[in-house]
């Protein structure tokens, strides 16, 4: 009997089909029934490439060998999915197989996939689509009952095709041009760029040139304190004319650029009385969407610190291993129209869990789930709807999971909740003609911010003290206070997600801005990879949460910027795309004429690279104003080097992973050194600090301080002039202070006995020289703040000495009945900086590094800091407001009797 063949995208929607239809029998990797074969891929299981007899080695990457197009593309088994491919293969050539049904997902990837799949098999079998946008039985078989013909899908198969083969051409050619340039000038120098990764990287970019270039300007707020019958409140001066404009994007209505004219509102209003007025008007806050992958990922960074891939994988383990949650690489954020009876069973399953059954009965019993186009839209459906929890009860959750599962189920319930309410009072108090003001919000129906745990505010709640009609205050306090404008924040991976999700919104073109408006830069699938493509290939820096280019991401975009070739780095060249092949969908244009525009572009990329020298390449070079060590002559800086007019001089810009800027580079041809300079990087990616030297042959090199910038037979520092910190703990020696270490005498030169050297920085933290000497006494620190390279977060551990003589971490034991991240006791923390004392009670104001980033502490009261950038420059001053804001809103934690012995040190060490 003949029997029809349906290849689904993934094994879960082969089951539902198979559930849906009846009569199937399972096999191995496959259901079989009297008219069906049923199996699935496992996502793409098929690659495109070069041929093999035109391929070239990746050492070869020359531009002989460029533009690298191939006479047709050679499909190639992904090696992870060959077994996938096997069974599929096994099953299309049946003899009782004549038909194919593609029941991949309704969207270009799902028909790239099938394509892909029958092409590679050689399959002349007749073909029909299955096109579901929702997976409930009824839907998958009305499904069935209006297949559609292959003929109305070939729009949309070239369109996928198309996407495939010129993200490949693109991607490879870049990629081997830039490469191919930047090794010129010795090396195998990789390079890699993409139509969606090297657009990411300049946003980064631009962001991070932003920053290095901002200048702060200071400004001033004039703050009052009020007192009316019913208590104090504050107030801040505004501009009542204030209108904003693009020519000062610092500008606020409360704002003072003048000190001056901040002093002269204060001496105006000081100590004359105001006049209260009030308007309080209701508001509303709907609940947010549901979450696709995007959202998801940005939520996970922001409440866990989880990383995009890390999230995409908990999600993918809840959706495939545990089977909580629906399919998670989706881009949508609503249900399908037809998903009301599901979402009710959903319901009614969450309802016999402890955690979620009043949250779940609550809105039963309300009978709030029912037709609402926010929820359930068919018309915001692509190839999957929003992520939310399945039927099945979670078992054996670990921590990380458990943490996402309640993030997606605490969505769900809040979207079918009513709005919360809240009553916003705005309050203006003049005095002598001067506006203050005053802003408060009280919650007064939860609405579905229930599900997270609010209540509404009762009126002794209410963030202002109560005030009459026109009432006369009393002018307790008023004062002119300093800031300084910050520059903009660093990206983290959630706020990068959503630049990539909105790229588009930047583009002029408005058709090329409504093709971009549903995509963006990337897929909720690929974005993740992207990310951590950037990390790997060293194009950018995970630092704690912030991503940080590198001097390889400003290097690339240089070189980008200078050759003219704005496609690989800007979202337009995406935008185009979209824009053409959704005309292609829609059967208005060839796919021989876009490939042909593709073809074009790449020849176009080559040539550019291929036309240029590294000395060519067009910028915003300096000429630097010291001159040149070896000749005199005068240095220009070019796209890879200082490189001398008059001879052979040049000195590399980027040294271990670190650019020189202009006075940097101008000091050390000066004086012939430079530093000690942070922000170097080691082979494994660490961290380092170090002075550069020019050597006699005028050759930047690294000095540590302790000879080996010179190689072996460098000779040793002169330590006459200095007071030894301490015996050396391997050779009893004298152990000195250099620029960037701790030394043995002994360690350094060219007839070295002993290997004593630790640094002056270790895991971000810098030891101090009492520190060292404390060490070397007694074996041991006082208990110190690091960052840890791995996780990047901080942790509090003592320096000790080990028996070997190296020096090594022990980790404070938690106290009796603490639980993880306890705050060690015996002896506190050190403080990263002591800012001074307070003026009150002469105690130390601290800086501290904390697990949920860096804080000022003074007695029993800690202030987090707004801004991390602030943590070299705060000062003494900006400590204290920080404090005293904290004070005012009762932030202050109780002190606690010290207990009667510190806990014993756990010896748990490991090397320093």
């Amino acid at each position: 009997m003949a029997k029809s063949l349906i290849i689904a995208e993934k094994p879960s929607v082969a089951a539902d089909i198979s559930r849906a239809l009846g009569g199937f029998t399972r096999h191995d990797d496959f259901f079989e029934s009297d008219k069906y074969v049923l199996s699935s891929a496992v996502g793409h299981l098929l690659e495109i490439g070069m041929p093999e007899e035109e391929e070239v080695k990746r050492g070869k990457w020359t531009f002989a060998h460029l533009p690298a197009i191939p006479s047709k593309f050679a499909l190639k088994p992904i090696e992870k999915a060959e077994a996938r491919l096997k069974t599929l293969l096994k099953l299309l050539k049946r003899k009782d197989v004549t038909k194919l049904i593609n029941a991949c997902d309704a969207g270009r990837e799902g028909e790239l996939i099938f394509r892909n799949i029958a092409q590679y098999s050689g399959t002349g079998k007749p073909i029909q689509r299955l096109w579901l946008q929702s997976m409930t039985p009824a839907a998958i078989r009305d499904g069935f009952a209006q297949l559609r013909s292959d003929e109305t899908m070939l729009p949309l198969a070239d369109a996928a095709v198309c996407r495939s083969e010129s993200d490949w051409l693109v991607g490879i050619n870049g990629t081997r041009a830039m490469t191919a340039f930047n090794s010129r000038s010795g090396g195998f120098q990789l390079t890699t760029v993409g139509r969606v990764q090297t657009p990411t990287l300049a946003i980064l970019v631009e962001r991070e040139a932003k920053i290095r270039a901002f200048k702060s300007r200071g400004y001033w707020e004039v703050q009052g304190t009020f007192r009316a019958a019913g208590g104090e409140y504050g107030g801040r001066w505004f501009d009542e004319k204030f209108k904003k404009t693009d020519d000062d994007p610092d500008a606020r209505a409360e704002r003072l650029w003048v000190e001056d004219s901040a002093r002269a509102i204060v001496a105006k209003c000081e100590g004359k009385p105001g006049t209260v007025t009030e308007e309080t008007k209701p508001s509303t806050q709907a609940s947010p969407l549901l979450y696709d992958l995007t959202s998801l990922q940005r939520e996970a960074n922001g409440r866990f610190g989880l990383s995009a891939r890390t999230t995409l994988s908990l999600a993918q383990a809840l959706y495939e291993k545990h089977k909580v949650l629906t399919y998670p690489r989706t881009d949508s954020r609503a249900l399908p129209e037809d998903y009301i009876a599901t979402v009710k069973s959903t319901l009614e399953s969450l309802r016999e869990s402890n955690a979620y059954a009043m949250f779940a009965g609550e809105i039963l019993k309300g009978k709030w789930v029912k037709p609402n186009k926010r929820i359930f839209d068919n018309s915001k459906i692509s190839d999957h709807f929003a992520i939310i929890p399945t039927l099945q009860r979670p078992k054996s959750l670990n921590e990380l999971e458990a943490k996402l599962y309640d993030l997606v189920v605490k969505r769900f319930l809040a979207v079918f909740y009513p709005s919360a309410e809240y009553l916003l009072t705005t309050r203006i108090t003049r005095v002598v003609g001067e506006p203050f003001k005053t802003e408060g919000k009280v919650l007064v129906t939860p609405g579905w911010l229930a599900v997270y745990g609010k209540e509404a505010q009762s009126d002794t709640d209410a963030t202002l003290a109560p005030v009459k009609a026109n009432e006369k205050v009393a002018t307790e306090k008023i004062e002119a206070v300093a800031n300084q404008t910050r520059p903009p924040a660093r990206f983290n991976e959630g706020t990068l997600l959503s630049a990539m999700e909105g790229a588009g919104k930047t583009i002029e073109d408005d058709e090329l801005r409504e093709a971009m408006r549903e995509k963006g830069l990337g897929t909720p699938a690929t974005r993740a990879q992207i990310i951590e493509g950037l990390i790997m290939e060293k194009y950018v820096h995970r630092d704690g949460r912030d991503l940080t280019p590198t001097a390889k991401a400003f290097s690339l975009m240089t070189l980008l910027h200078g050759l003219g070739v704005p496609e690989l780095f800007s979202p337009e060249l995406t935008a185009e795309w979209e824009f053409k092949l959704a005309q292609m969908e829609h059967g208005k244009l060839k796919r021989s004429d876009f490939m042909r525009e593709i073809v074009q572009m790449t020849q176009h990329i080559v040539g550019q690279a291929k036309n240029y020298q590294s000395d060519t390449i067009p910028g915003d070079f300096a000429t630097l104003s010291a001159r040149c060590p070896k000749c005199g002559g005068e240095v220009h800086e070019n796209y890879k080097k200082f490189q001398c007019q008059a001879c052979d001089f040049g000195m590399w810009k980027i040294i271990a992973g670190r650019q020189l800027e202009i006075p940097e580079a101008e000091a050390l041809l000066t004086h012939r050194e430079v530093g000690p300079l942070e922000g170097f990087r080691s082979k494994l990616g660490r961290p380092f600090a170090a002075k550069l030297k020019l050597n006699d042959t005028f050759e930047a090199q690294f000095d540590f301080g302790d000879g080996s910038g010179d190689g072996a037979d460098g000779d040793a520092p002169d330590f006459s002039g200095q007071e030894s910190l301490g015996p050396c703990p391997k050779c009893n020696s004298r152990v000195f202070e250099l620029p960037a270490a701790y030394v043995c005498e002994n360690a350094v030169g060219p007839e070295k006995t002993c290997d004593f050297r630790s640094g002056r920085v270790i895991l971000q933290r810098p030891i101090e020289r009492a520190q060292m000497q404390k060490l070397l006494a007694s074996g041991k620190t006082e208990l110190l703040q690091f960052v840890s390279s791995r996780t990047r977060r901080p942790f509090a551990a003592f320096l000790v000495r080990q028996p070997d003589g190296k020096i090594g971490f022990e980790f404070q034991a938690k106290g009796p009945g603490k639980g993880r991240g306890a705050r060690a006791g015996g002896g506190g923390v050190a403080a990263l900086r002591v800012l001074g004392q307070h003026p009150k009670d002469k105690q130390p104001v601290e800086l501290h590094s904390g697990r949920y980033g860096p804080y000022v502490k003074h007695g029993a009261v800690n202030a987090t800091l707004p801004d991390t950038d602030q943590v070299e420059s705060l000062t003494l001053a900006q400590a204290l407001d920080l404090l005293a804001a904290k004070a005012k809103k009762g932030g202050g934690k109780t002190a606690k009797a010290p207990p009667k012995a510190a806990a014993k040190p756990v010896r748990r060490k490991r090397a320093a």
